[in-house]
């Protein structure tokens, strides 16, 4: 008679419990939960909204009283740069966003073409353009969005709205990284050169980063609904995003261009517009 002889015994879920294999999925299926629940919880939606309403009143706070002091400091020079973009970015913070930041693009590329004695008269009238351009265009989606019912529009929008972006981190690269450059060059040391480098290479890097992320994040949610930022259940990606792209940046800027105009003091004094 033959003599049977036990087979090995497989591993118990016990065994495996303990492994660093098993611990990894674990971990990854407790996130996971946690992930879908949080999404699906209205009390962390409502925590996140009015976070970021929160943030924003303040923001738009900051910049109205920003807007005041400039106003009451020199208000024979009118709407300067500085007031321009203070404004804007209090009235309209989500559909001029881009104008406002490219604001600052076209009043460096002025500082820089005056230096380097280049003709400055069609910068405005080019950044009204493409400014025009963008916003036609966008109309046009959303009124062909309105229209038909077509599944591929919407991520059409958003590829737009992601090369729109792109177009303004280039704006910040090539006349930022020209002016900080420029600046360093110059021969004087002096408080205020070192200063304005600071000023011209901090923003530049601020909206550089600002404008990245939202080109990324933008071009992968017309590709991955999970990603996408125009629902109410993602309300911990919508909270980190908005704060990262436009709380956050417009804060800094705020503080970073916080100087007042001097007072005037004589005829000689000009504006820099």
């Amino acid at each position: 008679m033959r003599k049977l002889v036990p087979s090995p015994s497989l591993p118990t879920a016990t065994a495996l419990a303990g492994t660093p294999e098993m611990a990894a999925v674990a971990l990854a299926l407790a996130l996971r939960g946690w992930w879908e629940e949080v999404n699906g919880s209205p009390a962390w939606q409502d925590g996140a909204f009015f976070s970021l309403s929160a943030a924003y009143a303040l923001v738009s706070a900051v910049a109205l009283v920003q807007l005041i002091r400039i106003q009451l400091r020199v208000p024979e020079f009118g709407w300067t740069t500085q007031k321009v973009y203070t404004l804007v970015l209090l009235d309209l913070p989500g559909l001029l966003f881009f104008s406002t930041y490219t604001l600052l693009v076209l009043f460096w590329a002025e500082i820089y073409h005056q230096a380097k004695n280049l003709p400055t008269d069609k910068l405005r009238i080019i950044y009204m353009a493409v400014n025009g351009v963008i916003y036609v265009i966008q109309v046009c989606i959303w009124i062909y969005l309105g229209t038909n019912d077509s599944p591929l529009l919407e991520p059409v929008s958003k590829i737009f709205i992601s090369v729109v972006s792109f177009l303004a981190l280039l704006g910040f690269l090539i006349y930022g990284g020209r002016l900080f450059f420029m600046l360093r060059r110059f021969p004087i040391e002096s408080k205020g050169r070192r200063k304005k480098l600071y000023e011209v290479g901090t923003v530049t890097a601020i909206c550089f980063t600002c404008f990245l992320i939202r080109c990324i994040v933008v071009a992968m949610s017309s590709f991955d609904p999970d990603l996408s930022l125009e629902v109410l259940d993602h309300p911990i990606l919508d909270f980190f995003y908005y704060m990262l792209t436009e709380i956050l940046p417009s804060a800094l800027v705020l503080f970073i261009l916080r100087k007042l105009p001097p007072k005037r003091v004589s005829a000689q004094y000009h504006p820099i517009r």
